[in-house]
């Protein structure tokens, strides 16, 4: 029982699977591995080119050094669950960014920032609508029901360990008119948001309740992000001081 215990949790702390060649990140892991030293000015990528992420990073003092989106199929496998899905594309993403900077001189050994949010009633996945149809059938759904926004945040350290932590938030909608439905979908909002719509815009006013964490479905749980920084020693805090020299001047 212990043994299958320690089987599954493994993944969640584990190296990636780093390229076989090698590269300046790996080399630069291994010296500071045989001196002890640590990264001097660390360094953080996003995987990402959402301009939502990059203004919740930034409502906690962190600046990404550079955005890495990664491209992948995002398309969920035959019976894939919820919670597996966020997980196996959130750390692709990341995987990926950290292949792209693997031999860049400036950010090889950077700290890889990834995430991945799906919307989900019950076993149904509601990805990013492609179409109008699409989008006018998820919010259809949605209309005075529960669902559950899913948010998997991948972070690789420098010497290419894997934490990944999984966050759940529960919103119910209220009953979405139609002439509302028509007029939201015309508002052209839905495009490149799960399940079709965005809480920090004009589909905020269909929330009737949310228990969990808000900035998890705008697409970045901002505190589970933080302690995984802090974790992983990552001087998130380093602009804070930065904030009170500009209200002292």
């Amino acid at each position: 029982m212990m043994s299958s215990l320690k089987t599954s949790l493994l993944p969640a702390f584990a190296r990636t699977g780093s390229p076989g060649r090698e590269t300046v990140r790996r080399s630069r892991a291994r010296e500071r591995a045989t001196s002890n030293a640590e990264v001097e000015r660390p360094r953080l990528v996003l995987a990402s080119a959402s301009p939502r992420r990059v203004t919740l990073l930034s409502q906690v003092g962190v600046t990404p050094d550079a955005l890495r989106p990664a491209s992948i199929d995002e398309t969920a496998k035959r019976g894939e669950m919820p919670r597996a899905l966020v997980t196996r594309l959130a750390r692709a993403k990341a995987e990926v960014a950290r292949d792209q900077i693997a031999n860049d001189s400036e950010l090889a050994d950077s700290y890889i920032l990834a995430a991945d949010t799906v919307v989900a009633m019950g076993r149904k996945i509601l990805m990013k609508p492609a179409h109008v149809e699409e989008a006018m059938a998820s919010l259809q759904l949605l209309s005075g029901r529960t669902h559950k926004v899913q948010t998997c945040v991948c972070l690789i350290t420098p010497d290419d360990r894997v934490r990944t932590k999984i966050v759940d938030t529960r919103v119910r909608f209220r009953y979405i008119s139609r002439s509302e439905l028509e007029s939201y979908i015309a508002s052209r909002e839905w495009r490149g948001k799960a399940g079709g719509y965005a809480i920090q815009g004009l589909a905020g006013c269909f929330v009737q309740r949310l228990i969990g964490s808000y900035t998890n479905v705008v697409g970045l749980p901002l505190t589970e992000v933080v302690n995984l920084l802090n974790s992983e020693k990552f001087p998130f805090q380093y602009n804070w001081l930065r904030y009170a020299e500009v209200d002292r001047a």
